[in-house]
């Protein structure tokens, strides 16, 4: 009986180990935005953090790591370089891109990205959940309701596997 019960466990962990490999294989590539939404707690919803037609590209690779950059729609360009244009500018153009990257990890329905770098210094170091679906050559990743402008929010992203 005991011997049954090991064989048992042993092969619980090598089919949650091959679940988690076949997502996160799923997930390997390139994708692009498509649509950002976001939803109130109680249910409104509403433009996602990104503006009005954002554009970004979330990258899984095979080795663990990946990244993410994500643009509002209609950016300004600024008056001179990024280092001599007028503080406001750069404020602006800061405000409405941002960009992360790390390792990344897949338990369940959820892929866990584990932030080392990432243009707002905050999020260093967190891990950042997101719930997976995928249909076809579609990735939703919805997040769990954060704080947005001091508002709580859950913010949907539809990407499409690039070409």
């Amino acid at each position: 009986m005991k011997t049954k019960l090991l064989v048992l466990a042993a092969l619980t962990v090598w089919l949650r180990a091959d679940v988690a490999a076949q997502a996160q294989g799923n997930l390997v590539g390139t994708w692009k935005l498509v649509s950002a939404t976001g939803a109130t707690a109680d249910g409104r919803v509403i433009d996602a953090p990104f503006g009005v037609h954002p554009t970004g590209f979330i990258i899984y690779s095979s080795d663990g790591t990946m990244t993410a950059m994500i643009s509002h729609g209609g950016r300004k360009a600024l008056s001179g370089d990024r280092i001599s244009s007028p503080a406001p500018e750069r404020a602006e153009a800061y405000a409405t891109f941002f960009a992360y990257g790390g390792r990344y990890s897949v338990k369940g329905n959820q892929v866990i990205h584990h932030v080392e770098i990432a243009s707002f210094p905050n999020w260093v170091g967190t891990d950042m959940v997101r719930i997976v679906k995928m249909s076809g050559d579609r990735l939703t990743l919805t997040t769990p309701a954060l704080s947005v402008g001091g508002a709580s929010q859950t913010t949907e992203l539809t990407w499409e596997r690039a070409k």
